[in-house]
């Protein structure tokens, strides 16, 4: 036998994901803590008993309209209270059990109590808590659970072997989000996605964008087109090198460096909190220990496998979240094609919805080719008005776009959404209009300028504008980077008597 008969019957050696898993499982503790520790700054303002949309009130008109049966639908700690204090427990509770994760304490039972603390916070937190990778997080942190080792004290030495079952799940989950994101681009019939000019818009009209957005705008168009394919290519084609088998294992390394670069290049020119963080955590669990140990000076050796329990809940749970995301993975595909309504509405994914852990993903499906912006104005005479100024979303049209992530403030993402449709968020955004009034202290901490600093306005109202990134000349001699155009007012000038019963 030669050489080359040798190598060709030489047996493939099973990777190795026990640092993996250990590296997978801290850098998850570390998004769980920027994720609890930025909610837990706004969470008063947003949820509180003087915040925009108090969870106390949402949970009480949710058992009002729904019996014993919104305890099932609404699954959330809240239901025992959902005043300030019960809200900060809740946040910079789970930013502490976090803290244990990352120092490998109890990692399962930890990481139940974190999903248990971040749903409770998802639910009670309506539609400021209600955007993809706050899906995400919770999926990954319930798949993460039973892929944890079933140990309490931390080892830099010796560790339980991780389930395969789980880490297919999470290679599954990855493969979703990132294939997801690409096929309901196309599925969905966006002109902008099929004939490549998506990136034409997306740079100044994403709802909050870095600096380098405007430079990445005005590259040339040839640029524009060869980044949308390389897109397009990273979310359709890449994700498939997750499957490939183990002797061939070089090309899911590659198409994890893919994908990180994916991400970070999203992160370089758009603020969406801890989304690019998160995924490129996901990212991990490819890599298998004969990688990791070439950059991590940490050896682990194998004991012997899970504890009985965890095997039984593994065998048990891991069939069901495998089908129950397939189900969600169709529905999806289904549900973005045009002119279908409903998309495949299954008992199944009925019944879990509530827990907000198998979902479907596809961010900027259809691209928004316009940026329309609402300005708050106040005034105390109903004569002269003064704008109120938000920290990250654009305003003033000479301060610089900033980076903000991987912290999110869900009150200026809302602000843009809004924009695209004022009528559907009138269930906050007069609620906010009755807190500038007043001057609520909380409300107003999440804005960013308060013009009338000494005592609130006695009107407000709400004004249209239309944003777009300034041309190189023109930002050449305003200084500007953003160009602004007036539509005109959504609402009259409005007082607390307009706005003394909440809607």
């Amino acid at each position: 036998m030669d050489i080359t008969e040798a190598w060709a019957t030489r047996p493939v050696v099973p990777p190795v994901y026990l640092l993996s898993r250990w590296l997978f499982l801290r850098l998850l503790g570390a998004v769980y803590l920027i994720a609890f520790v930025s909610l837990a700054v706004q969470v008063s303002g947003l949820l509180g008993e003087h915040g925009i949309l108090p969870a106390e009130s949402f949970l009480e008109r949710a058992h009002a309209l729904y019996g014993s049966a919104a305890y099932r639908l609404f699954p959330t700690l809240c239901w025992f209270g959902a005043g300030d204090a019960t809200l900060r427990l809740l946040a910079w509770g789970g930013a502490a059990l976090a803290v244990l994760l990352i120092a490998g304490v109890a990692p399962a039972p930890v990481l139940l109590l974190l999903w248990i603390c971040y749903l409770s916070l998802s639910v009670a937190g309506q539609t400021f808590l209600w955007f993809q990778w706050d899906g995400l997080l919770l999926e990954t942190g319930l798949l993460a659970v039973l892929y944890a080792p079933g140990r309490l004290s931390p080892s830099l030495v010796r560790d339980r072997a991780p389930s395969t079952w789980m880490r297919w799940l999470l290679w599954w989950l990855l493969f979703r989000l990132m294939f997801l994101s690409g096929v309901t681009k196309l599925v969905s019939g966006d002109a902008a996605w099929r004939h490549l000019t998506a990136l034409d818009y997306h740079f100044w009209t994403q709802p909050l964008p870095t600096w380098p957005a405007w430079y990445a705008q005005w590259t040339p168009v040839w640029v524009h087109r060869t980044m949308t394919l390389v897109i397009l290519a990273i979310e359709l084609l890449v994700p498939w090198l997750i499957f490939v088998p183990e002797r061939l294992r070089r090309a899911r390394y590659a198409a994890c460096a893919l994908l990180v670069l994916g991400q970070l290049a999203i992160a370089l020119t758009g603020n969406y909190g801890f989304f690019n963080l998160l995924a490129i955590v996901l990212c991990v669990p490819l890599l298998d220990d004969a990688v990791l140990e070439r950059v991590l000076p940490l050896r682990l050796a194998a004991t012997e496998p899970e504890p009985r329990w965890q095997r039984h809940a593994i065998r048990g749970l891991a069939p069901v979240l495998a089908l129950l995301s397939l189900l969600a993975f169709a529905r999806e595909i289904v549900q973005t094609l045009p002119n279908t309504r409903g998309g495949l509405d299954n008992p199944l994914l009925g019944a879990v919805e509530p827990l907000r852990s198998v979902n479907g993903y596809g961010l900027f499906r259809v691209m928004t080719t316009e940026r329309a912006e609402i300005v708050i104005e106040g005034s105390r005479d109903g004569v002269q008005w003064s704008e109120y100024g938000f920290r990250w979303k654009p305003g003033d049209v000479r301060r610089r776009p900033a980076f903000v992530a991987p912290h999110m403030p869900r009150l200026d993402w809302q602000m843009w959404f809004a924009a695209l449709n004022p009528e559907g968020a009138r269930d906050w955004l007069l609620p906010l209009l009755r807190h500038v009034l007043a001057g609520t202290p909380e409300v107003i901490a999440l804005l960013g300028d308060d013009p009338f600093p000494d005592a609130p306005p006695h009107y407000v109202r709400l004004v249209y504008y239309r944003y777009h990134f300034s041309t190189p000349r023109e930002r050449a001699t305003s200084g500007a980077w953003w160009q602004r155009e007036r539509v005109g007012d959504l609402t009259k000038p409005l007082s607390l008597g307009d706005l003394a019963t909440p809607r």
